[in-house]
């Protein structure tokens, strides 16, 4: 095993510029100004061992994708198109350098996969495992997303099933079992999570609310309603809850509260919600948003939260 003791900072770095674009290679990256009219968007996420990945469940390659993932659904959330990131990867000297390129194999692959390039970081020694990412992406004003955009009368679209995410966990950690091809279907679901940039052109322009959900269903529709001034009732027949691997009370859980389905919740003139049904298939109308606050029957729980004792 080659390690990054072994290898040394300066090779690393020499080895990993393979994976950036044209723009490494001075203290600082160049990238094209942003057009006039547009705005920027920017977003970052942190994935760290033991909290977002391990060993056990998830490649250095899936590590990066997810990292790319994370990242790229926020973008989605507010309407924008990614353009580039950066990555600051922290790890202890005794690390294997192919876990290292795996990782940054897998974020390549994620960026580029939706248009978006590497353009540069930074790497620094650290008790464990850590990789920080941070997207840049652009916007046309009129079609800015907002979660406080929501407003009564409007349906409540979601843009895809939910629970897939904590199903391919559970078999990934041996809690469930489940026959081929659902088992590799439930384990890119985990490991390959698809952030729904294939939504944004869809959506005609429009002042429209949405917000991904990374952090479970539930509180993405808590917190789209919350910060709209807004409630919302829900068409429990017609949420898209798993319908695989598990059943009844187990699979709402998983649905409302798994979280990492990086699907798209959003608050639509219900017409255009319903052209959506007929472009995305497995896509719902879960409910209406409404004067009243609050989602009655929906618990404000999250799926995982870094500062819960």
């Amino acid at each position: 095993m080659e390690t990054v003791a072994h290898l040394g900072e300066h090779q690393l770095l020499q080895r990993l510029k393979s994976y950036c674009s044209a723009a490494v290679g001075d203290d600082a990256a160049r990238l094209p100004v942003i057009p006039p009219g547009w705005e920027t968007v920017i977003t970052t996420d942190m994935l760290v061992d033991g909290v977002h990945f391990s060993d056990r469940t998830t490649s250095p390659s899936d590590v990066g994708w997810r990292a790319a993932a994370a990242n790229l659904s926020d973008l989605a959330a507010m309407g924008a198109k990614p353009l580039g990131a950066v990555v600051a990867l922290a790890v202890p000297p005794h690390t294997d350098v192919a876990w290292i390129e795996g990782v940054y194999q897998g974020l390549q692959a994620g960026l580029q996969t939706y248009g978006a390039t590497l353009d540069g970081g930074d790497t620094v020694r650290a008790p464990g495992r850590s990789l920080t990412v941070t997207v840049l992406g652009e916007v046309l004003p009129e079609r800015v997303w907002r979660r406080s955009a929501a407003r009564p009368g409007q349906a409540l679209w979601v843009s895809g099933p939910h629970g897939r995410s904590r199903a391919g966990l559970a078999l990934l950690q041996g809690e469930i079992q489940v026959p081929e091809p659902l088992a590799t279907e439930l384990r890119l679901a985990h490991q390959r999570p698809r952030p729904r940039l294939d939504v944004v052109p869809a959506v005609p322009p429009g002042p429209w609310a949405a917000i991904d959900s990374s952090d479970g269903l539930a509180i993405a529709l808590l917190q789209l309603c919350q910060s709209s001034g807004a409630g919302a009732r829900l068409d429990w027949e017609a949420l898209p809850l798993p319908t695989i691997a598990v059943t009844g009370e187990q699979a709402r859980q998983w649905g409302l509260y798994g979280g990492e389905d990086f699907e798209l919740v959003m608050a639509l003139p219900p017409a255009i919600a319903q052209d959506l049904c007929q472009q995305f298939p497995e896509s719902r109308i879960v409910g209406t948003v409404v004067v009243e606050p609050g989602i009655p029957g929906l618990e404000p729980r999250q799926a995982f939260g870094h500062f819960v004792p």
